[in-house]
């Protein structure tokens, strides 16, 4: 859910680099956190009304997964106001705030009774994750938990997650050094004005473009909510020491969507004279897309969604094995492509088949092709299919093709 106004992005800029969050000195500020590590008598009789069970920051981290809402293993929510989960929030989460239930609850729609929830508010006084775990329990939901510590705790010990008002300021006042995690070839082909390129998995090759002063404030991005990029780059960050990282985890796609400025905008399309119009380039009955290597977007996504996918192709999900049971296109062989040399992946490729990759947005299945690329790998019959996928558990998809790089 995407809830965008002037007075909320003007709040959310505030909290984040007007100093609210850390307005008191650091040692104090460690007091304070050293003294609340329980929960008030309100909080407490909360928790024992609804029956909750409590759950430490280690036990939140290992369930967030790889960061993203398909990656991770359970669901978290923050009850807070918007403004301030837009500020930062815990990566993956969605936003319940206790006194909009109703407004937010649509989320949940699709989500299954028995999915493990965590709920989380402003720390061990906040009341809020409590009645917001309640509530839920008393619609069904049978594991619901709390993580009382909270926001606070977790930001002392790892790196948030911030909305499009934070980039946005960010961009405004270069107030953060905003780094583009995503394959270069997607990076020039449109990005946040001013950012920086670093892929995820290029970090030791680029680390002499890295601040010296490891106080300064990062912001990584990639293609939006299920691209593991931007995690992947703000967790190899914090382990070079850095201490101010932030995800801007709706990316590419949602700063665009938003209306903002984007390098891509900067560039005039030449009205193009009459031409004999190019012919449709197929491969055994596959069309292909306007990018090297890709399938043709509309063309491919329509056949999934009819369910009239051509016999002769292989699906190849390339993404992790816990993603792909979180959902995926129906029919599609999971093959992690990044655990696998270029030879090992070619070798688990089904044979006699048009073989087609994907992921969730588009840049892991552009990386497996490259490396079978540049393996000299065979690739004639090899494409990626460049799209935004989500899907649920019952392989019920909402595909959402980009747009061709060139």
């Amino acid at each position: 859910m995407r809830l965008r106004s002037i007075a909320s992005s003007v709040i959310v800029a505030g909290l984040l680099f007007g100093g609210c969050a850390s307005s008191q000195p650091e040692a104090s500020q460690a007091a304070v956190e050293k003294v609340q590590t329980e929960p008030s008598a309100k909080v407490k009789s909360l928790i024992e009304q609804y029956r909750l069970e409590n759950v430490t920051y280690d036990y939140v981290a290992a369930a967030i997964g790889n960061g993203t809402r398909g990656g991770a293993k359970a669901l978290l929510i923050d009850a807070r106001p918007h403004p301030k989960y837009l500020a930062g929030t815990i990566p993956s989460s969605l936003n319940i705030p206790d006194t909009e239930i109703e407004k937010y609850i649509g989320q949940l729609e699709k989500v299954a009774k028995d999915k493990e929830i965590i709920v989380y508010c402003g720390g061990w006084e906040c009341e809020k994750s409590p009645i917001v775990a309640g509530y839920l329990k008393g619609k069904g939901y049978t594991n619901v938990k709390l993580y009382q510590a909270g926001e606070p705790e977790w930001k002392t010990k790892s790196y948030l997650e911030v909305g499009t008002p934070v980039a946005q300021a960010a961009f405004k006042n270069e107030s953060a050094l905003l780094i583009d995690a995503r394959p270069y070839a997607k990076y020039l082909a449109g990005s946040i004005p001013g950012a920086m390129h670093i892929h995820d998995a290029d970090v030791d090759k680029f680390i002499g473009r890295l601040p010296s002063d490891k106080t300064t404030s990062i912001i990584t991005f990639c293609e939006g909510y299920d691209c593991a990029k931007s995690h992947n780059l703000a967790k190899k960050l914090e382990t070079l020491g850095y201490k101010k990282i932030s995800v801007y985890a709706g990316g590419y796609p949602e700063w665009k969507e938003s209306g903002n400025q984007t390098t891509a905008g900067g560039v005039k399309k030449v009205e193009a004279k009459a031409e004999t119009p190019k012919k449709d380039a197929f491969v055994e009955g596959i069309k292909l897309g306007a990018d090297e290597g890709t399938v043709d977007g509309e063309w491919y996504k329509a056949h999934i969604m009819a369910g009239t996918v051509p016999s002769n192709v292989a699906i190849i999900d390339v993404r992790s094995q816990s993603e792909y049971a979180n959902g995926h296109i129906k029919g599609a062989i999971n093959i992690e492509a990044g655990k696998l040399s270029a030879q090992e992946f070619a070798a688990k490729l089904p044979k006699g088949k048009v073989v087609i990759l994907n992921c969730s947005a588009g840049g892991r299945s552009m990386e497996a092709f490259l490396k079978l690329q540049g393996a000299k790998i065979d690739v004639s019959k090899i494409f990626y299919f460049d799209a935004n996928i989500k899907c649920d558990k019952s392989n019920q998809c909402d595909i959402k093709v980009n747009e061709p790089l060139g």
